[in-house]
């Protein structure tokens, strides 16, 4: 059963009341959906957008009870503003963008998102789009490799694990989830974050961002986000890795800076211990928040994170 991440408090800084409008960019298994459209009724919609087609024939379903007031878009977030306007949905009191995958990714779609699991390394939520996990580490020169863990990984070790899969690929190719947690682990010390972590924790979070080119898309969202907004209308951003959450960061600060939005949140918000340990997913989930001040907005340039 999929948990949505933070949801108490993501329910707390939308707060949805009745007839209000929310947009959903990261609809999942409408966990967060589910919650906001609970409380925006009688006639309050949201408008939810997914790149995978079986995650908005899964969420059409658990939706249907808000009938007409849940409009579901099969599209990827980078078009947010398009989508809004072929969907005529104005009025809009918040976006919400979750930037985890969900539990139905990882324990049923099979492309390899875990490292528990023995499954082929595909790692792309849409399938239409070429570029899979299984070319990353098999075509991707060492100090690429080594580079992207990293940046996007802050992964300690990146360059003894980007040689260990060079090496293991130069006998044979390197095909399943299994395989690369076995490489990954012989690499890395024994003692690996003192056990608190999976050792090819952040390899795969790594290859998962670079598959769907996921903070690409992120920097083309956010302004198309404000853009959308009514005035004092909130952006909610839950973030799982510090990539993200710093372009999320420099972004608020730079549109703060220009008069453009207020941020509601200095510090990220985290889940509550309890949180934690009833879902380990939430453990490095950070959540933002941003408030619209202006009818229009003008964005200044977003600070890339590369």
């Amino acid at each position: 059963m999929h948990v949505p991440v933070l949801l108490k408090e993501t329910i707390e800084w939308l707060n949805p009341r009745s007839n209000e409008n929310f947009v959903d960019c990261t609809l999942g298994e409408a966990g967060h959906a589910a919650e906001i459209l609970k409380r925006t009724g009688p006639r309050g919609r949201l408008l939810g957008i997914d790149q995978d087609a079986r995650q908005i024939a899964h969420s059409q379903a658990k939706l249907k009870e808000f009938g007409e007031r849940a409009i579901l878009a099969h599209d990827n977030f980078v078009n947010l503003q398009k989508i809004v306007e072929k969907k005529k949905f104005g009025n809009i009191k918040g976006v919400l963008v979750d930037l985890g995958i969900s539990s139905w990714h990882i324990e049923e779609s099979q492309k390899g998102f875990s490292f528990l699991k023995e499954e082929q390394l595909d790692m792309r939520l849409d399938e239409n789009q070429k570029l899979t996990a299984r070319e990353i580490v098999n075509a991707w020169p060492e100090e690429r490799l080594a580079q992207a863990l990293k940046d996007l990984g802050q992964e300690r070790w990146s360059q003894r694990i980007a040689r260990q899969i060079v090496r293991t690929r130069k006998v044979r190719a390197i095909e399943t989830t299994a395989q690369l947690a076995q490489i990954v682990s012989r690499a890395c010390p024994p003692n690996y974050e003192r056990g608190r972590i999976h050792p090819a924790t952040r390899t795969f979070l790594t290859l998962r961002v670079l598959v769907n080119d996921e903070l690409l898309r992120l920097e083309s969202l956010l302004p198309q986000a404000l853009q959308v907004l009514q005035k004092e209308g909130r952006l909610v951003v839950i973030s799982f890795n510090s990539a993200e959450d710093r372009l999320v960061k420099n972004f608020c600060r730079d549109q703060a800076k220009s008069g453009q939005l207020k941020i509601l949140t200095p510090h990220p918000v985290v889940a509550e211990p309890s949180e934690r340990e009833a879902n380990p997913r939430s453990r490095s989930a950070k959540l933002r928040v941003a408030a619209k001040t202006h009818d229009h907005f003008n964005p200044s340039p977003v600070r890339a994170v590369r």
